[in-house]
């Protein structure tokens, strides 16, 4: 009791100690974490010593989205600027280790191999002119940030640096690459030997008793002696640390009963009908699509695609159905028919001959806001209208002097052929212009407006005429109904509420859902093999609060997927499971190899022959460059040691990669002595040369000390 009391009386004290000792542990660990987590929030690789920031990281990735319009994902994009920023880097440190830069004198030297040809910087005799360059340098600074051109391309100071700074770059890199290529040659012994190897030959005989003589069902081949092989070949497996899924999808699709409704929702459209109007509170009756005569806001407003106003040859429609709308009456209705993912209702309009192509000439007359119309456009609509008519009546009375007039044409292109433009009624023009092409007989002249300006049109020929149809056609795609998409997801929910309690294969077999694997998943990996691009999935497995046996659920563009984490593989050597598929064949083989030697008891090829029941074959004229048996195919260790016989020697049994091997040489041709190996050597140092642009990077890669935090942001 004294020593409650003694507590109670000094609880104050006690409580202050604690609230003190609370915070000051709740404090220091956000300064620790604020301290540990600072660094890797702001820099996403340290490339030798050189941090790359994590801002200008990502505008860099946005940058090459925006440029590639969206036909990169983000992790594409952002694989393509790590190779960048790796490639740079470890260059960068390379010259700065050689000390390798580019001054003055070399880079005029650049610039005047890169812009020698350009009329802006020529002189009278025709040579580059250094004078002319700096003048052009001056001029852009004063004017920045405004543009002139050069060779016709439009050019500003900003523009022009980063392409110096590219130059230069590229000098350096250059510079760097000849200096390594220097440094490599091919030496007289090198050549020499080179030289052998392609021309010492050697006839032999030899036994092939293949390996698939012994049935792989009686070779067993343990845990132990993958691992043993494993470790033989470490290269062959070793791997990054991957993450091992099983996953089962839950799509969204229709069912055939989506299908139906969807047939029967577009057969309802064909006839009239009659509605309630609860605005109205009275029966409407709605003019079904046989009977509309505004057929264009009809489609517009039952169908996914707009109404197409324009005609179509023979070639437009699917194989299938081509027969079935073409043979349709005018206001004659085909379908409901599938076309791909699609049900489709198809009313023909009208029928008629088109040719399939055109040849036209024009002048262009833009005005103020038309499409392309550039600052130099100041004629309004009406202005831009009466210069066009004004046009059109000098060509109604000569239209050879169409030529001459060219050059009210705002048109650049076609004005460099004479304002002549050739192309296919299915052509992407703009409409008024097609119409007019077509529609009307060679010789017509007339003026057009259309969304560029007015067109003074001549028609000059025409192609062949086709049979053309105008058809409305109102397409719903086949989409999984609002029921089929909520019994999808509750399929997928129930399937989660179960693995709380069981086994996921178990389970899985039990609703005859397939299960799909897939293994060696790595971290930066974005797509999922049968699911497309999921780096939530893949960001989820590597997650340090994901433990094996872990599942969730995922939405997919195609509905929802369930995924299992399997596996934590770490760096290093691959798991004796996944190591299987490429190591039990390998050990299967040199156990096989083990027990063909075994049996073997004689040293005469003949006696060898019989007793294994095979032939005995020949080869002639092998040499080291291109081992290879004549039936047996690639062969280096079995070559290779018929090369270290003597003639009439038979070898002791060889493993090759077919099978067990016995040779005996027949005949040695050494090859002839030059007097100088020179050609040869110079051969060898050229092909050496020729793998430093695509091994050198890869050697520098290897050679650099890369901290990369790429998978703490994407």
């Amino acid at each position: 009791m004294a020593v409650l009391n003694k507590i109670r009386q000094r609880s104050i004290f006690l409580i202050i100690i604690i609230a003190m000792a609370l915070f000051a542990f709740v404090a220091g660990d956000i300064f620790n974490n604020l301290g540990s987590s600072s660094e890797s929030e702001s820099v996403i690789a340290i490339i030798n010593g050189v941090e790359i920031e994590r801002s200008y990281f990502m505008n860099q990735v946005e940058n090459i989205q925006r440029r590639s319009s969206g036909k990169l994902t983000n992790t594409q994009a952002m694989n393509r600027v790590w190779e960048n920023e790796v490639q740079s880097k470890v260059f960068k440190y390379q010259y700065d280790l050689l000390g390798i830069s580019v001054e003055r004198d070399y880079m005029r030297n650049l610039l005047e191999k890169n812009l020698g040809s350009y009329d802006e910087f020529k002189n009278e005799a025709g040579l580059f002119d250094e004078y002319k360059l700096n003048e052009f340098i001056l001029n852009l600074k004063a004017i920045s940030p405004e543009t002139t051109t050069l060779g016709g391309t439009p050019i500003n100071y900003k523009s022009w640096t980063d392409f110096e700074q590219n130059i230069a770059i590229s000098g350096i890199q250059q510079t760097y690459f000849n200096m390594v290529k220097a440094g490599i040659t091919g030496t007289l012994t090198e050549g020499e030997i080179e030289y052998q190897l392609e021309n010492d030959k050697v006839d032999l005989k030899y036994i092939q008793i293949p390996y698939s003589s012994i049935s792989d069902s009686t070779i067993n081949v343990k845990p132990s002696e993958i691992k043993s092989y494993m470790k033989r070949f470490p290269s062959k497996y070793e791997v990054d640390a991957s993450r091992d899924l099983v996953f089962i999808e839950f799509k969204e699709e229709a069912s055939l009963n989506d299908e139906e409704s969807i047939k029967e929702y577009l057969l309802s459209l064909i006839d009239d009908r009659e509605e309630f109007n609860e605005a109205a509170e009275s029966t409407e009756n709605i003019i079904g699509f046989k009977n509309t005569t505004d057929n264009k806001s009809f489609v517009n407003s039952y169908s996914d695609d707009k109404f197409y106003d324009n005609y179509l040859f023979r070639s437009s429609f699917p194989s299938k159905i081509v027969e079935n709308i073409t043979s349709l009456s005018v206001n004659g209705i085909f379908g409901p028919y599938k076309d791909g993912t699609s049900y489709k209702l198809t009313k023909m309009l009208s029928i008629k001959s088109i040719p399939d192509s055109v040849k036209v000439r024009h002048i262009l007359i833009p005005f103020i806001g038309s499409l392309r119309a550039d600052e130099s456009v100041t004629s309004s609509l009406e202005e831009a209208k009466f210069t066009a008519d004004s046009i059109y009546s000098v060509l109604k009375k000569s239209p050879s002097k169409f030529k001459s007039l060219l050059s009210f044409s705002s048109d650049k292109g076609s004005n460099e052929n004479d304002g002549i433009i050739e192309f296919a009624y299915n052509d992407p023009f703009a409409p008024e212009f097609k119409s007019f092409s077509f529609e009307n007989p060679k010789g017509t002249i007339g003026v057009v407006l259309t969304d560029f300006g007015y067109h003074i049109i001549e028609v000059l020929n025409q192609g062949n005429k086709q049979k053309a149809f105008k058809v409305a056609t109102i397409t719903k795609p086949i989409e999984p109904s609002e029921e089929t998409r909520n019994e999808v997801f509750k399929n997928k929910s129930n399937f989660e509420i179960a693995l709380a309690n069981g086994d996921f294969q178990s389970l899985a077999e039990e609703k005859k859902y397939t299960v799909r694997n897939v293994n060696s998943v790595k971290e930066l990996d974005e797509n999922i093999p049968g699911l497309g691009s999921q780096r939530s999935i893949v960001r989820w497995a590597f997650d340090d609060d994901t433990d094996e046996g872990d599942f969730k659920s995922f939405t997919t563009t195609n509905g929802f997927v369930v995924v299992k984490l399997v596996n934590r593989n770490s760096a290093g050597f691959m798991s004796v499971e996944s190591a299987s598929a490429t190591a039990i064949p390998e050990v299967r083989k040199e156990k096989k190899a083990e027990i063909i030697k075994a049996r073997i008891n004689s040293i005469d090829i003949d006696d060898i022959a019989d007793n294994e029941n095979q032939s005995i074959k020949s080869a002639v004229a092998l040499n080291m460059k291109n081992p290879t048996l004549a039936g047996a195919g690639q062969e280096p260790l079995v070559v290779g040691t018929a090369f270290g016989l003597d003639k009439e020697n038979t070898s002791e049994p060889i493993s090759g990669n077919q099978g067990v091997y016995i040779v005996q040489v027949t005949k040695i041709t050494p090859a002839t002595e030059l007097k100088s190996y020179q050609a040869t050597a110079n051969r060898v140092g050229k092909a050496k040369e020729n793998t430093v642009s695509t091994q050198l990077l890869n050697a520098l890669k290897e050679a650099a000390e890369i901290e990369d935090n790429r998978a703490i942001f994407y």
